[in-house]
């Protein structure tokens, strides 16, 4: 499993990739192996102002469906187009083209308190 050291983690398996005042989020490999074939993303909050810890869409495997959790609080500027052709870049590539969203931070020190790769690593037992 693949643990990149320069993003920022959750509890609930998303990761966040800082950009200036921007965020790229998406969800972790732990989290796509753990669903299985991603058949469809629904995200329909572009514009929105999330809250940390809200659901801001959800992912549909196979099996089961998942809410998406916004890991801190911000305005999504973006949903990744690619990912309604192709859901399965979610699979394939999590933490480059299979991101999901871009959105400005309301706070980027909200960042701060979320998991380094390390800590996320301990979390799912890897």
């Amino acid at each position: 499993m693949n643990f990149p050291s320069e993003l920022k983690y959750t509890k609930d398996h998303e990761w966040v990739r800082v950009e200036g005042n921007e965020a790229v989020i998406g969800i972790t490999d732990f989290a796509q192996r753990e669903l299985g074939d991603i058949v469809y993303i629904d995200i329909n909050t572009v514009g929105d102002e999330v809250a940390q810890d809200e659901v801001f869409g959800s992912v549909e495997a196979v099996k089961t469906v998942s809410d998406l959790f916004m890991p801190v609080t911000g305005t999504i500027n973006e949903v990744n187009a690619a990912l309604n052709d192709n859901p399965e870049l979610v699979n394939s590539d999590p933490y480059g083209d299979g991101w999901m969203v871009k959105v400005t931070l309301a706070d980027n020190a909200s960042v701060d308190g979320l998991l380094d790769a390390a800590a996320y690593q301990t979390l799912v037992g890897a």
